[in-house]
C-alpha cells in the first residue's frame, strides 16, 4: 500500500481504550489469586512491562512458568471483561483520528474475536484499513512479531510506519520493523520511563498524532 502520507498503527489498550484502572483492578485479582501484594496504579505502571510473565514474577516474588502464566491470565482476562462495560475511550480519541491524513490501522495484544466487536461499538470501524488482535489462547508476549504481521497483512512496509502506543514495548515493536513511535502518557506506563526512552512523547492523543505527522515528515 502507498500513499502520499504514511500509515498510522494505533494500540488499543491503554491508548485509545482508557482502562487503565480496570487493567490494574484485574492484575489485582490474579496477584491475589496466589496471596500477592495490591499494586497502586502508580505502582503498575513504573513495574508493569512485557513478557507479563515477567512482571508478575517480580511482583510475586516468585517464577511464573508458562503453565503458571496460562492460568493467571485466564483469572486476568474474566476480571477485566466483568468490568469492561465501564471503560470509555480516551477523551480525545476520536478527534485524534480524525486529524490524521493517511491511513490508519488497529493492532491490540487483546483477542481478536473480543477486539473486533468492541471496536465496532464504538464506532470505530470505520476508520481502519485493519483491525488485528491476539490470535492465541494466552497472551502477555511482546507485540513485534505481531506488528510485523500485521503490516504484511495490510501491504504495508515497515519503514513508513508511526505507531502511536503507551509502552515501551509498543516503541520497541516500531523499531523492529523500521518505523517510528510516538508515546502516549494517559496509559499503562509512567510518563517519566516514555520520556527516558528517547521517543517522542505527548500527553494527549490529539498531540501524539502532531508528533507522528512530525516524525513522518522528517524521516521522508
Amino acid at each position: 500500500m502507498t500513499s502520499a502520507h504514511p500509515h498510522l498503527v494505533w494500540d488499543w489498550n491503554g491508548t485509545l481504550l482508557n482502562d487503565l484502572s480496570l487493567v490494574v483492578s484485574a492484575t489485582n485479582v490474579v496477584f491475589a489469586s496466589l496471596g500477592g501484594p495490591v499494586v497502586t496504579l502508580d505502582e503498575h505502571r513504573v513495574r508493569f512491562r512485557r513478557p507479563i510473565a515477567e512482571y508478575y514474577a517480580e511482583v510475586l516474588g516468585q517464577a511464573v512458568d508458562d503453565d503458571e502464566f496460562g492460568r493467571l491470565d485466564r483469572i486476568f482476562h474474566d476480571a477485566y471483561r466483568t468490568g469492561l462495560t465501564t471503560c470509555e475511550l480516551a477523551a480525545d480519541a476520536r478527534d485524534a483520528m480524525a486529524s490524521w491524513p493517511g491511513s490508519q490501522s488497529l493492532l491490540s495484544m487483546w483477542f481478536h474475536e473480543e477486539l473486533v466487536p468492541t471496536v465496532h461499538t464504538f464506532g470505530l470501524t470505520g476508520h481502519f484499513t485493519r483491525v488485528d488482535g491476539l490470535r492465541a489462547a494466552v497472551g502477555g508476549d511482546r507485540k513485534a512479531e505481531s506488528l510485523r504481521q500485521h503490516l504484511a497483512e495490510l501491504g504495508v512496509d515497515g519503514t513508513s510506519v508511526v505507531l502511536i502506543g503507551d509502552s515501551i514495548d509498543d516503541a520497541d515493536a516500531a523499531l523492529a520493523v523500521g518505523g517510528r513511535a510516538v508515546l502516549y502518557t494517559g496509559g499503562f506506563t509512567d510518563p517519566a520511563r516514555l520520556r527516558a526512552s528517547g521517543h517522542p512523547v505527548a500527553d494527549t492523543l490529539t498531540d501524539a498524532v502532531a508528533l507522528a505527522r512530525e516524525v513522518s515528515s522528517a524521516g521522508r
